[in-house]
């Protein structure tokens, strides 16, 4: 009891907090989403992320290049896919020369070691810039599950380590899993959105990769946002079918499923800070507002102490530039 104990004993100065510091930072925490188009010598930065870009093929190989002398480790690939190329069937996400395909070669060539997750979702080859196969207005699911299952084969067959699907249809982990194993690919991981939200904070996201529904929203297959057990029930089903890390998105408003998460499961969990996450604070930042480092470091912080082991953000160069 007080004034036995003294709590600010332990917040004196910069030495003793750091000392007694419950959760650290490291670029070790990190997935760092890039996102590829076609052509030659493009990085062209995203209008609604600043300072964030797309990379063309031979961009892609000099940016991987820079991740790694940082020390991140890890990237998600997305594509930007020409219009003249999407159609309702997914088409171009199982095409074995596709822009995936050769984003993932192109890393791999690039620096071996980096550890590639590629998404698995048909919203950026889709005409409708849905996640799945539409038909009647409504996304189906088994049809879809299909095509997904291809697309995972295809990007094992580039060299992908682990195949994030994003699409949130039933069942498809195992659809992937069973795929996978019978094409010879044991060890590509699967990293699953099991809690994937329909949240309002995925827009600049959808601007970077064209890849706006054209009709409805996708409150049919994403998470409603009221809901908090069902993130457990959904979590639960995915590592039952085959999940190696599961994912809760987006970060911050949904910190409390991460923590349920935390206390319920024993495989690794992810958290994706989302494109509407970065907008906010670097839109704030430039009115000067807020303080873009201290902020940024506030919220990945609170990501991780909530319970996640791995942040896909993209602060991430930020973040270790900071730090180093």
């Amino acid at each position: 009891m007080y004034p036995l104990r003294r709590n600010r004993r332990l917040r004196f100065n910069h030495a003793v907090r750091s000392l007694v510091r419950e959760t650290l930072i490291s670029p070790n925490d990190f997935i760092v989403p890039l996102f590829v188009v076609e052509g030659s010598g493009v990085k062209e930065e995203i209008a609604s992320m600043p300072d964030y870009y797309r990379y063309s093929l031979d961009l892609l190989e000099h940016e991987v290049k820079s991740l790694w002398e940082m020390g991140l480790k890890s990237v998600l690939l997305f594509v930007k896919v020409p219009d003249n190329l999407k159609d309702n069937k997914g088409t171009e996400a199982i095409n074995k020369d596709g822009l995936m395909q050769r984003a993932i070669k192109t890393v791999k060539n690039a620096v071996p070691d980096m550890y590639v997750m590629t998404d698995v979702a048909l919203d950026p080859y889709s005409s409708y810039g849905h996640d799945g196969i539409v038909k009647d207005q409504y996304v189906i699911n088994d049809e879809t599950c299909d095509v997904l299952a291809q697309m995972a084969i295809s990007h094992a067959a580039a060299g992908a380590n682990m195949v994030a699907p994003s699409d949130m249809m039933d069942g498809r982990i195992l659809y992937l899993r069973e795929a996978l194993e019978e094409e010879g690919y044991k060890n590509t991981g699967i990293m699953s959105y099991s809690a994937k939200y329909a949240s309002a904070f995925y827009g600049p996201f959808r601007d970077a990769l064209d890849s706006a529904p054209g009709f409805g929203d996708k409150k049919t297959y994403q998470m409603d946002p009221a809901n908090r057990t069902e993130a457990i029930r959904e979590t639960l089903m995915d590592i039952d079918e085959g999940a190696d890390i599961v994912m809760v998105k987006p970060g911050l408003c949904y910190l409390d499923i991460v923590r349920d998460l935390k206390n319920e499961i024993e495989v690794p969990i992810s958290v994706y800070q989302v494109s509407g996450e970065y907008s906010m604070l670097k839109a704030a930042a430039a009115q000067g507002w807020l303080d873009h480092d201290a902020v940024m470091m506030e919220q990945v912080t609170a990501i991780k102490r909530a319970g996640a082991d791995l942040i896909a953000s993209y602060f991430a160069k930020d973040v270790v530039r900071l730090l180093s």
